[in-house]
């Protein structure tokens, strides 16, 4: 009898600070944040699984609309995503990182070329940008990809804000120092926004020294493994 009274008075103890801690606002309150976060990051974790092929389809998707753009379906017959390369040199294309880069080709031979880039140097950091470039070295289009310009200045690279961008169609690079290939500031050919400089120099120098790239090594960048598919996974 004496020991059933000994845990009898145990657990009436267990319970009374049991109590206590559920009666304690902050506990309460700490213990529901708890459980609220953790319900939050779940629910987010199940939304992230179930958007993501979503996501890579619609970014597909735009990536497609973009190739079609700069290069004409009327010069190449081949599905440009498909025959995509990996170029990596951080002084033509502004990053350590390969960069992709997708070849238009026609009855099996090359024809164009659409090659991502970052301009480094932007007002507010790195502007990613894609350029189309044809064998002879003539730029077929530029479009911006992403970019943190400041927004009604920097953010006319978007072609949705300005035609800025379609300046560059039909440029060729006479050589590395091509005087022509700076913003009218500098003595170039090309404009420069009102009251923002900065953005539209970098950008001009990105495309630049992608051509300049291109022109240098356009038969080894044919002949190299299509291998981005391996590089991303």
């Amino acid at each position: 009898m004496a020991i059933l009274s000994v845990k009898g008075h145990s657990a009436g103890k267990r319970s009374k600070l049991e109590e206590r801690i559920l009666n304690n606002p902050m506990i309460k309150n700490g213990f529901l944040l708890a459980l609220f976060a953790l319900i939050c990051t779940g629910l987010v974790a199940v939304v992230n699984q179930q958007t993501f092929d979503q996501i890579k389809q619609q970014e597909q998707q735009e990536l497609m609309r973009v190739l079609h753009q700069l290069i004409p379906d009327a010069i190449h017959d081949n599905e440009l995503t498909a025959q995509c390369t990996l170029l990596q040199d951080k002084e033509a294309l502004g990053t350590d990182e390969p960069m992709p880069a997708y070849i238009a080709t026609h009855s099996g031979k090359p024809v164009a070329i659409a090659m991502e880039a970052i301009a480094p140097d932007g007002y507010n950091g790195n502007i990613k940008l894609i350029v189309g470039i044809n064998t002879q070295g003539e730029v077929l289009g530029v479009r911006t990809l992403s970019h943190q310009e400041t927004p009604g200045l920097g953010d006319k690279i978007e072609l949705r804000k300005s035609d800025w961008v379609t300046q560059f169609v039909g440029k060729v690079l006479q050589s590395e120092d091509d005087k022509q290939w700076q913003v009218q500031k500098d003595g170039g050919d090309f404009d420069q926004f009102t009251g923002a400089t900065i953005t539209p120099r970098a950008y001009v120098k990105a495309v630049k020294r992608a051509l300049w790239y291109f022109n240098q090594n356009q038969t080894q960048i044919f002949s190299q493994p299509l291998n981005c598919e391996a590089n991303h996974d």
